[in-house]
């Protein structure tokens, strides 16, 4: 039963955590979302300099937060792609350093398949293989899990990932930033049938439109020039535009997963990420879910968004498997969930 010491800097939280195989000792998280909150979005450069602010604390407050001493701990571990180059670089000077002092084994984690892992920290007993629905401000796919470290992307968005949706229609109301938690607040006071949106559908050039893959540009034009359009009337209003929207978004993504698990004879599914904790999401897939026979997993809201106990529990099964990270590991920006097995090395001897 292996312990990790895990730390996440991919994009704008700092985060560090302990778990023991799928049980979380500590988890601290420290978010930047006031900082960045003045620019609408996420600025790296300010990512990176707060990452190296705060990284030490958090890691000394994990560590007493467990109750543990270093010599406690089996393996360091990090986030290492994909991300933002200058926050993952962070993290990972930490990590290595952390490695080489304490004498420790060091994982390289990709940030995917921890949000994959945040539905093993809910569900101990859950096991490969299942559908895993990845929705967050960057990413939305569907993702076969056939095994511990095997993935097949079956699905993805082409264009704006559905937590980018969110953030740009927020933006068009005058919401703030993020979008997600407001636009769902808003959304459960209003009328999710008051507007017809698209649900933005891929064609394939022999005819059709692909079951799986995701476009959510559409909807968001279609959201600027219905703003545009009530504007000319004298009123918004928001609370309806946002249940509109939250509604074919949560719509879409519940019936694209759903085809792709019983298409390929899956009964289970997971979801991880940021829109993981969207109240609307949760409602339609779980429905569905109950209408095909499927099981569904959803994270506790604290592991939907970034953290670093969901990078903790992936590494602490890639251990228990033998596997390691050469110190020579760097980080990249982008990597496909199928290339996993890219990060680690496969001769530790137990």
């Amino acid at each position: 039963m292996a312990t990790i010491l895990a730390i996440e800097t991919s994009c704008d939280e700092t985060a560090v955590a302990i778990v023991k195989n799928r049980q979380v000792l500590s988890s601290i998280v420290s978010s930047q979302i006031e900082l960045h909150q003045t620019y609408g979005g996420v600025v790296p450069e300010l990512a990176s300099r707060q990452h190296l602010e705060i990284i030490n604390p958090c890691i000394d407050r994990a560590i007493s937060a467990a109750g543990l001493q270093w010599q406690d701990i089996d393996a360091i571990a990090v986030t290492c792609t994909p991300g933002l180059v200058g926050a993952l670089l962070v993290g990972m000077a930490a990590a290595k350093t952390l490695s080489i002092i304490h004498n420790k084994p060091f994982l390289g984690v990709h940030h995917l398949e921890g949000h994959i892992y945040a539905s093993y920290l809910a569900q101990p007993e859950l096991q490969p293989p299942f559908l895993c629905l990845l929705v967050s401000g960057g990413h939305t796919s569907s993702i076969y899990v056939k095994d511990y470290g095997k993935y097949e992307l079956l699905g993805s968005t082409r264009d704006d990932a559905a937590g980018e949706a969110f953030d740009k229609v927020a933006r068009l109301l005058d919401l703030g930033y993020p979008g997600g938690p407001i636009i769902d607040r808003l959304a459960q006071q209003g009328n999710p049938k008051a507007f017809q949106l698209p649900e933005g559908r891929i064609s394939l050039p022999k005819g059709g439109y692909h079951p799986y893959d995701y476009s959510f540009s559409g909807i968001k034009t279609a959201v600027l020039r219905l703003v545009e359009q009530l504007q000319e009337q004298g009123e918004i209003p928001v609370n309806d535009v946002a249940a509109s929207f939250q509604h074919t978004v949560a719509k879409v993504l519940t019936k694209r997963s759903v085809k792709c698990a019983l298409d390929h004879g899956l009964d289970t599914i997971t979801i991880g990420g940021g829109v993981a904790a969207n109240s609307g999401l949760r409602k339609h897939l779980q429905q569905a879910a109950e209408k095909h026979n499927l099981k569904v997993y959803f994270p506790p809201l604290k592991f939907c968004t970034d953290n670093a106990a969901m990078i903790a529990c992936a590494a602490a099964q890639h251990f228990n498997l033998g596997h390691t990270s050469s110190l020579d590991l760097n980080v990249q920006s982008r990597m496909p969930i199928d290339k996993v097995m890219q990060l680690y090395e496969h001769n530790r001897m137990f």
